[in-house]
């Protein structure tokens, strides 16, 4: 902490802020471990490798951060390269959300709309963005979405009660102020 001065090292529920300074940007550093969940194979003990770290309530959280990002670099490719343009839509229109009041902050994090997104099948992308967006919301609303994975592929995306997951009434409440901000604006 003496290194980037007490006043801009902060911490937060899953992260350490650290604040701009001069030519520093901000920053949120997640202060992990690394984690292993063995299973059995066909050749034996196996692993899958992750990361490990706790809240501020003191719950451990394990991720699989390697997988995330190379599941989600696959369903772009998969996509033609749709996938991440609508997960950056997704999340501006999440801000507009938040701005409005329409949801909490906090409740829809960057983490759970990519895995949203990464549950749609492929052939929902594409066309136009409009018609991408459509497709894909529509194609959410219908689905079971309590079959829905994590972008890592190693945890349900929606449950209650579980840290590593997206409480149930929050994604509700997403895709219900979602639908009625799409509704408002076309």
């Amino acid at each position: 902490m003496k290194s980037f001065g007490a006043a801009d090292v902060n911490p937060d529920k899953k992260a350490v802020k650290i604040n701009a300074n001069g030519n520093r940007r901000s920053a949120d550093v997640v202060v992990a471990t690394q984690f292993r969940r063995y299973y059995s194979g066909l050749l034996g003990p196996q692993f899958e490798p992750g990361i490990c770290f706790f809240n501020s309530s003191g719950n451990k959280i394990v991720n699989y951060p390697k997988q995330h990002s190379a599941n989600c670099t696959t369903k772009h490719q998969a996509t033609n390269q749709w996938f991440k343009p609508m997960v950056r839509i997704l999340k501006n229109m999440r801000s507009t959300l938040v701005d409005d009041g329409s949801i909490e902050q906090g409740s829809a994090p960057s983490y759970f709309i990519e895995g949203l997104l990464y549950n749609v099948p492929n052939e929902k992308f594409g066309i136009s963005y409009d018609d991408t967006f459509v497709a894909a919301i529509n194609w959410i609303l219908k689905a079971e979405r309590k079959n829905f994975v994590c972008a890592n592929g190693q945890y349900y995306l929606t449950r209650d009660s579980v840290a590593e997951c997206w409480p149930c009434g929050n994604c509700d409440a997403f895709l219900s102020a979602l639908t009625q901000l799409w509704n408002e604006w076309s």
